[in-house]
């Protein structure tokens, strides 16, 4: 019986060493095909130009982030010029839809985001050290592309006041190593349940580093909505005060 035991334990030992080798290999080659880490670790900072497309319409947007957290997408619609998901390195806002009024985020959403901050420019960028962990799934076909299944676990996130799984699953390409789409559960808000979908295709070269200028975005078998990048300028000059919350607005 102790000799059976031990190859049992033995057995999972070494399944989980193959489980871990598979995800560094996967990880190791994406990073090496897209730029090598190095270049990935020295990147601060991060400005897309890009357009999406709603019923027809070409609607420019312009998405920043930066290694300390600062963050903004601004959205230009019929001349206004409407702010979401700003991050100043301590409140997290964003302009009304419906009166262009400044609001912040309440607390849990913005420590939530504060768990994400580590995560510029890549999740997988020593993953390890930020104590998150991977897991391979084995392989998949996404839209006629054989890809590798990984599970990222995050550190859980707060719903309701509650600790809640952050799980995100990516889907590496089997051949060139990079992620061609990005699957997390969505915890809150009207699409509560749901599963968030984002897709990436046509990468390009920008500054040493491979990227994509093609996503799309929606839920899992509703559709999604296309957004074509146009322009990926990298560690961009941004006055501080761009992403301040407007007091008294």
């Amino acid at each position: 019986m102790k000799i059976k035991h031990f190859l049992i334990v033995f057995a999972f030992f070494c399944f989980s060493a193959t489980q871990a080798q598979t995800v560094d290999e996967i990880v190791n080659k994406y990073f090496e095909n897209t730029g090598g880490r190095d270049k990935w670790a020295a990147l601060q900072g991060m400005k897309i130009s890009a357009k999406l497309n709603q019923g027809g319409m070409e609607i420019p947007i312009e998405i920043y982030q930066f290694k300390d957290g600062r963050a903004m997408q601004v959205i230009n619609f019929q001349g206004k010029e409407i702010k979401q998901g700003v991050y100043d390195g301590t409140t997290l806002w964003s302009h009304n839809f419906m009166n262009m009024k400044a609001e912040k985020s309440d607390a849990e959403a913005t420590a939530n985001y504060k768990l994400e901050i580590g995560e510029f420019p890549d999740p997988f960028l020593n993953y390890k050290e930020r104590g998150l962990t991977a897991e391979f799934l084995g392989k998949e076909t996404i839209d006629g592309t054989e890809t590798y299944k990984i599970k990222l676990t995050k550190k859980p996130i707060m719903v309701d006041g509650k600790p809640a799984d952050n799980v995100v699953f990516y889907f590496f390409d089997t051949e060139s190593y990079v992620p061609l789409m990005m699957e997390a559960e969505v915890k809150s808000g009207p699409a509560k349940g749901m599963v968030a979908q984002t897709k990436w295709s046509d990468y390009q070269e920008v500054g040493g580093l491979m990227m994509p200028f093609s996503m799309a975005q929606g839920a899992k078998g509703q559709g999604s909505q296309p957004i074509t990048i146009t322009n990926i300028e990298l560690n961009p000059k941004v006055d501080d005060a761009a992403f301040k919350y407007p007091e008294g607005n």
